[in-house]
């Protein structure tokens, strides 16, 4: 296997240069030839919220497709995903050279309270059995919807918490105790006292946490995914929502909003990831796009591109420079802290040390 010398500038760590060795990470060189790869080096990218074996029907999405899911994220220099909920367990699509999944399990909501087909469905008394299922088809994580429309109350429907507060405490004791981390899907103000008392480990969205429930979040440790294209969408599901006028309206104040709600997380000092919340990894939602995106809503272009490498890697408990770390490596030819297009277009990308086209 080729050796490779990483003379930098490396980010997220203090050292100069570092070597590929065997796929892994050294800090001292080896004893054979090393090809010298120069540029701006970062850990790999971490898509944190896709879905890459997510289908919208009754039927399984195809294997091809799960591998092309993989490959298209792989070539703007994702690494790996963490997939946050999908039907079908992708475990066995691992390769040399593959974007790496992290699982979490299927979605996790209750009857008629989330995407028809997506999420195992359950009354409230069975949370914390069902998140101990799911732990075991996981990696670490499993999914919660936290709230959603309630369309039984008619033109008053709007977006209710699914679980009481005391069963959701219990089941996040149940996953932490069996040592599994909960991420959980929230849009509505009212559900975020709810998951910081549970102990939640990570909040998707949390397009309507206000300024306390941010602070409190920050100051546990509790990490946040702001998904700034799928926020954009709000406009157009508001759009859908005729007959819910209240609902309607309380995703379209979302939606106006979300600059200055972005602009709050920064100011707040959230622990953010960065994710597409994506299945298909089209080519207007790969992670590059969301970067973007989330430069534009008024995030620094340094805080973005280390919530997707460095720093995201740390909060989510995934390697980086660390001494015999898999070494799943970005190299872009200019300073994507400089100018955000640059991920768009990764110099070189290794997954494993083994470099791969992109």
């Amino acid at each position: 296997m080729t050796s490779y010398h990483l003379t930098g500038p490396l980010r997220g760590t203090d050292a100069a240069e570092a070597w590929v060795v065997d796929g892994v990470i050294r800090h001292s060189a080896p004893d054979g030839p090393a090809e010298s790869v120069r540029g701006f080096t970062y850990p790999g990218l971490v898509d944190a919220h896709a879905h890459p074996g997510l289908s919208h029907g009754a039927e399984p999405v195809p294997d091809a497709e799960v591998i092309r899911r993989l490959d298209v994220a792989r070539a703007v220099g994702v690494t790996t995903v963490r997939e946050m909920g999908a039907q079908l367990d992708v475990s066995r699509f691992s390769a040399p050279g593959r974007t790496k999944v992290v699982r979490s399990g299927r979605h996790i909501a209750r009857p008629k309270r989330y995407i028809k087909n997506i999420a195992k469905e359950i009354e409230p008394s069975q949370l914390p059995e069902e998140v101990l299922r799911q732990s075991r088809r996981g990696d670490g994580w499993v999914k919660l919807v936290g709230d959603w429309i309630d369309r039984a109350e008619g033109a008053d429907s709007d977006l209710r918490p699914l679980w009481p507060r005391d069963v959701l405490i219990e089941a996040v004791a149940a996953a932490h105790q069996v040592g599994v981390r909960v991420a959980m899907h929230t849009f509505a103000t009212e559900t975020i006292d709810d998951a910081l008392e549970a102990g939640v480990d990570c909040i998707e969205h949390g397009s309507g946490m206000n300024r306390d429930q941010l602070l409190e979040a920050a100051s546990r440790g509790v990490i946040v995914d702001p998904t700034v294209c799928q926020i954009g969408t709000f406009e157009s599901i508001a759009a859908r929502a005729g007959k819910y006028p209240v609902y309607r309206r309380r995703m379209l104040t979302m939606h106006r909003q979300r600059f200055d709600h972005f602009g709050l997380m920064a100011d707040v000092g959230t622990h953010i990831v960065m994710g597409t919340d994506t299945e298909s990894e089209g080519k207007d939602r790969t992670l590059d796009v969301e970067l973007h995106a989330a430069v534009d809503a008024g995030f620094s272009a340094s805080s973005v591109i280390a919530a997707a490498t460095y720093r995201g890697r740390s909060l989510l408990g995934l390697p980086s420079w660390e001494e015999g770390a898999p070494a799943d490596i970005v190299v872009y030819a200019e300073d994507p802290e400089k100018d955000i297009s640059t991920v768009s277009r990764p110099a070189a990308v290794f997954v494993d040390g083994m470099l791969v086209e992109t």
